[in-house]
């Protein structure tokens, strides 16, 4: 998509703390220590052990101990190994009866909370209780199990590739990060884990990476998932291999771009996502009227088709030319774009996630 250049005042864009984070102003005292984790198959995470509130609240205590307990005895994000907990049997609260009932199992001839298979169950089941018996379908040894599993598999060094050895699904992965990401405290700027904070409620760039951006600290978790999202897109091309699933592509395009944001927010569900396909025709009248608090979607039709979005100030837009004075001005692809002004070059349908 090419950008025509013109640009005119952008109002309530509050990008101050982001242009002075680029420019090398030294102001900030926030250092960014988060890497770029869909493409490069980094860690997600180590083992720091702070929960979000969501966390605390969607997961029994006994399963929350659990993870941790597990995490610990293999150096492990206990988020992830909850990630997995939640998307296979929702902490053991899923009415499947092969993720709580003895001696049940799926179609696959999975079982238990971590629904394992008999095979995979007899090289790696661990007796995580110590009473002396490996029972797939007892929470401790399932998920100590699946910290032995994703040890075995490549974690911590390489999240990714273990929760893929776990279900080879790109889908899989994504949701596992997702509720990872969702589940986990995240950290202050420095702090290993997710997605690094700056304080407020504006988000900048990383002064020692333009890639990076820290999520501001008074912003919901749906938020913070998005710039952790946007760090995820920050080294693909500029292409159409996103659609009509922006998860595990290895380019992205505008809308794609969009999609693989909201969806990795759970704003918009991975099903609905893949089978609507919206492209950047489907922003203009998507969502609620309006800029958002936190989120705003600016999408046009004329003179062509694109779509792009501000995420706590900072802009994450496939089209540069003309519109982006920070460190990724030069490059295509899905980039964090710093400018207070918005391109003239479309009237912008502007529309925000409802309650964002």
């Amino acid at each position: 998509m090419l950008d025509y250049g013109r640009t005119a005042t952008l109002p309530r864009w509050p990008l101050g703390a982001g242009v002075l984070a680029i420019l090398g102003a030294g102001a900030l005292a926030v250092m960014a220590s988060a890497a770029l984790m869909a493409v490069s198959g980094q860690s997600l995470g180590e083992s720091g052990m702070g929960e979000s509130r969501q966390a605390v609240s969607d997961i029994p205590a006994r399963y929350l101990a659990l993870y941790e307990q597990a995490a610990r005895s293999y150096s492990l994000d206990w988020a992830i190994l909850a990630g997995i907990g939640k998307v296979e049997c929702d902490h053991g609260r899923d009415p499947d009866p092969s993720c709580t009932r003895e001696g049940a199992v799926n179609s696959a001839g999975a079982g238990g909370p971590a629904q394992f298979l008999a095979s995979t169950w007899a090289q790696y089941g661990v007796d995580g209780n110590g009473d002396g018996i490996r029972d797939r379908w007892d929470p401790a040894d399932a998920i100590f199990a699946m910290g032995n599993y994703l040890h075995a598999s490549g974690a911590p060094a390489d999240y990714r590739r273990a929760i893929y050895a776990y279900n080879h699904a790109d889908w899989y992965v994504a949701e596992v990060e997702h509720w990872a990401s969702v589940y986990r405290a995240a950290p202050s700027a420095g702090a290993p884990g997710g997605v690094a904070l700056t304080p407020g409620d504006v988000a900048t760039l990383s002064p020692s990476d333009g890639h990076v951006a820290l999520a501001p600290a008074a912003a919901p978790a749906a938020v913070q998932a998005m710039v952790q999202a946007g760090n995820e897109l920050q080294r693909l091309p500029y292409g159409p291999a996103g659609h009509p699933d922006p998860r595990g592509a290895s380019s992205q395009d505008c809308s794609s771009t969009v999609n693989y944001v909201l969806m990795r927010a759970g704003v918009r569900s991975a099903a609905e996502v893949v089978r609507d396909n919206p492209l950047a025709q489907s922003y203009p009248s998507w969502g609620a009227p309006g800029p958002g608090r936190w989120v705003t979607i600016y999408a046009t039709t004329s003179p062509t088709d694109h779509v792009f979005v501000v995420i706590a100030g900072l802009r994450l837009d496939t089209s540069h030319r003309g519109t982006d004075i920070g460190p990724n001005r030069d490059q295509d692809g899905p980039r964090w774009r710093v400018q207070d002004h918005l391109p003239t070059w479309a009237q912008w349908s502007v529309r925000h996630p409802p309650g964002l």
